[in-house]
């Protein structure tokens, strides 16, 4: 009886130690697995099955542009991977804060000189997405497409109305009488709105002489466009906007031709690694990403991106109509 009793129990002993083994085993097969299928997702070469093809990455530019880390190191991989060939990058996009565009339109020069790319227009490249077109050495819009407005804005709330109806005073104490405006708090002073101007100026003017350099413009060419309107893809080949009218197929056609990357290449989505907080939009998404939800995922992120910069303030290259136009 003893022996059997010590049978069953080094038996136990034996499934337990199975049992720990599997539940490594598993874990480690699932680490692995998530490690492959995000690196394919990020369009990253190499890792655990060799070198990955040659091909065309294609950058997809959407929503609300606002700057971000991760898509600066996503040039970064793009432009060091030797499977890649080319880069497209598509825009749909009504544009965002002046310095998020920038700095996209910096780190896609940075990637020009490393591979090259075209733009092409699936829908909307205005403000501060055209500033996104124009790094590219070529663009390909839909002919049906939105392409422009260029200009600047500079967007505050006014409540001082609101707080006189509710009795609530704000006080402050400045250094000189320009600090902190415009408060919001009260009206704006004819002198800050004169700084503000300045300021706004200065930056459309920015603008307005980066297309002038990227395009190929004059003066006049550059007045003609810069009033703050949108033209279609078929206005904006005569206006320089945009170089040729077509699909993606033609922007990688271009490629093929004028920059003799080899044809038939797969193209390739390369996204940017996740670094989103878990605030209350990101949550949101999280949610609608996990139900299968992926365009409401993708539009709650942009949302909060959006309302992340408005809050902070600042200048902003954006396109939006007012619904007050709408029919």
């Amino acid at each position: 009886m003893a022996a059997d009793a010590e049978l069953l129990i080094d038996r136990r002993r034996l499934r337990r130690k199975l049992s720990v083994w599997r539940v490594v085993g598993i874990g480690g097969l699932v680490v692995a697995v998530g490690a492959v299928g995000l690196r394919v997702r990020a369009g990253t070469e190499g890792g655990l099955f060799g070198a990955v093809k040659p091909q065309i990455a294609r950058i997809s530019i959407s929503g609300f542009i606002s700057g971000s880390e991760a898509t600066a190191k996503l040039m970064k991989r793009v432009g060091e991977s030797a499977a890649v060939e080319g880069v497209v990058v598509s825009i749909n996009s009504p544009g965002g804060t002046t310095t998020g565009s920038e700095e996209l339109f910096r780190n896609l020069r940075a990637l020009a000189e490393k591979k090259p790319i075209v733009a092409f227009v699936d829908g909307t490249a205005a403000s501060g997405a055209y500033i996104t077109a124009i790094a590219a050495d070529h663009i390909v819009a839909r002919e049906t497409s939105l392409v422009g407005s260029i200009g600047v804005l500079f967007q505050y709330p006014d409540v001082s109305g609101l707080l006189d109806k509710v009795g609530v005073k704000v006080e402050s104490v400045k250094s000189s009488p320009l600090k902190a405006e415009p408060s919001g708090f009260t009206p704006t002073s004819p002198e800050a709105r004169a700084a503000l101007a300045a300021v706004v100026g200065d930056t459309y003017a920015w603008f307005k002489n980066l297309v002038a350099e990227r395009r190929g413009m004059d003066g006049a060419q550059v007045a003609t466009v810069s009033d703050g309107r949108v033209f279609s893809g078929r206005q904006s080949v005569p206006l320089k906007l945009v170089d040729e009218l077509g699909s993606e197929r033609q922007a990688i056609a271009w490629l093929e031709t004028a920059r003799k990357v080899p044809k038939d290449l797969p193209v390739t989505d390369w996204k940017p690694a996740s670094n989103q907080g878990f605030g209350l939009f990101s949550a949101l998404g999280f949610g609608a990403d996990l139900l299968g939800f992926e365009g409401l995922s993708a539009r709650l992120a942009e949302a909060g991106a959006e309302a992340g910069a408005v809050t902070q303030g600042g200048m902003l290259v954006l396109w939006r109509p007012s619904p007050s136009a709408a029919p």
